[in-house]
Formats: structure tokens, C-alpha cells, sequence
């Protein structure tokens, strides 16, 4: 079953409480996003480390409940 992009932007906010979470449905079906994540907390980080943090907060459901997500990472202007 897919998963809702409010639950995604809820799981990614309960483990990065600063991040702003922008997230479009590329194909329309619930199962293909493209999230942007900014957060001061990124400060310092590299992309790699962005990312990890990202995929924690979803707690293993890459590649299950979450089929695709093309992130997009940044730290505030």
C-alpha cells in the first residue's frame, strides 16, 4: 500500500523538527514523490549525511511502503 505524502512529511518532521518538507507526487499514483527538505540543521552536513537522515526518519519504508523519492536537500537562505 503507498504511502500518503502527509505521513511522509510527518515522519521526516518528527526527526528533523526545523525542516520545511515540500513534497509533489511525480506520477499521480501515491507511490512516486519528490521531496524537498530544508533545515538549518543541515548546516555543516553533506549531501550524504542529508540524505541518511532523510531515510532514517522513514524508518525502512524505502523501497516498501515508499516505492521512489527524489530528494532534494537544502539549509535555509
Amino acid at each position: 500500500m503507498p504511502m500518503a505524502a502527509v505521513e511522509i512529511e510527518a515522519l521526516i518532521k518528527a526527526a528533523i523538527p526545523d525542516a520545511k518538507v515540500e513534497i509533489t507526487d511525480l506520477a499521480g499514483d501515491g507511490d512516486h514523490y519528490a521531496a524537498k527538505v530544508t533545515a538549518a540543521s543541515f548546516v555543516g552536513q553533506s549531501r550524504i549525511a542529508r540524505t541518511k537522515a532523510i531515510y532514517a526518519a522513514l524508518g525502512g519504508r524505502m523501497g516498501g511502503e515508499l516505492h521512489a523519492l527524489q530528494l532534494t536537500t537544502a539549509t535555509p537562505d
